[in-house]
């Protein structure tokens, strides 16, 4: 999602998702703390995987509860970014719960629950999708210039051709260039490694390739994953793209929120509304949404799945029975 600069402009990165789901915006000029445990955990993940592989299940769980730990404090280094820069509600709340739920995950592994390691293998695997994405800047760039010229296509189509220029965040051609003499709010928005989707969509990179199952049906549920992403994520950004500079959401009760509840200044409603609120809100559904159609297609995911609404609820579900997959583990039926 598009972020706004401020009137001197700063790096100011407003992720998504989704999630679930991203790992940390990495800074322009040097490897943050959170950039280095991020690796760091994501690492001790990958290197569980490598004793599963290798036939050592027991060194494996002990390795992935300490990667589960380090995890944790990840998403506790984000609690300052997302309550104080991004004013989201949403991340704010869901890192400060990621920090008991992953320390939980690490001791139930540590105990023996041998089957989480494969949603330890599957977040190995998002991590790896993610952080090249977001270190190599050649990548970095295309994505978010690539997604920058989409969301400026999207908003040609309804009427509005403000043109790109340099976003504040390492110079690329990412900032809608709208004239904040002509319009509502003054401000603009622009485009960051958060607003291209790369988050969610290394969500179900991992839950697909985590999974035994035909390389068809794998493929298959990640091509439907991606391109659901991509399509949801380019309306999304071209809504909170024209909602910021045009005002859309500028009244008074929620200006009022903005300002006393958030310490935003004023002309910034409109955007927080649209991307803080209605867009990471929605964006939940959106992924229970396509997590429901790749099981459809892929229902050996629902063994990550059950694991956890485990570490969640602390009961065992059934939920191949309860929304009637049936999960094929030979490929009967499938090309490889």
């Amino acid at each position: 999602m598009p972020s706004p600069p401020s009137p001197s402009p700063a790096p100011s990165g407003i992720g998504p998702d989704l999630l679930a789901a991203s790992l940390a915006p990495a800074m322009a000029t040097a490897v943050s703390l959170t950039d280095a445990l991020a690796w760091v955990a994501i690492g001790t993940f990958a290197l569980a995987f490598v004793f599963q592989w290798r036939g050592g299940s027991d060194t494996a769980r002990h390795v992935a509860a300490v990667a589960w730990v380090l995890f944790g404090v990840f998403w506790v280094t984000m609690v300052p970014y997302y309550y104080g820069e991004a004013r989201s509600p949403l991340q704010t709340i869901l890192a400060l719960a990621a920090l008991p739920l992953c320390l939980y995950t690490g001791y139930l592994l540590a105990r023996g629950r041998e089957s989480l390691l494969l949603l330890s293998k599957a977040v190995a695997i998002m991590g790896l999708i993610y952080l090249p994405a977001e270190t190599i800047p050649f990548v970095r760039q295309w994505l978010i210039e690539t997604t920058a010229a989409q969301t400026h296509w999207g908003m040609e189509r309804l009427g509005h051709s403000p043109g790109l220029s340099e976003g504040p965040e390492y110079g690329y051609m990412s900032r809608f260039d709208f004239d904040p003499d002509e319009t509502v709010t003054g401000r603009t928005t622009y485009i960051i490694m958060a607003c291209t989707g790369i988050g969610s969509m290394a969500i179900f990179g991992g839950l697909t390739a985590a999974v035994k199952a035909p390389f068809r049906r794998k493929a298959t549920a990640f091509a439907l994953a991606i391109g659901v992403i991509w399509i949801l994520n380019f309306f999304r950004n071209v809504f909170i793209g024209l909602a910021s500079p045009w005002g859309w959401f500028q009244y008074e009760p929620l200006i009022y929120v903005a300002t006393e509840w958030m310490g935003a200044p004023a002309n910034q409603t409109s955007f927080l509304v649209a991307h803080n609120f209605i867009a990471q809100f929605l964006s939940i559904f959106a992924l229970v949404g396509i997590t429901y159609l790749v099981i459809r297609i892929l229902p050996e995911v629902l063994a990550v799945l059950e694991d956890v609404l485990f570490v969640l609820t602390g009961t065992e579900y059934d939920l191949e029975a309860a929304v009637g997959a049936e999960v094929r583990t030979d490929g009967a039926g499938d090309e490889r």
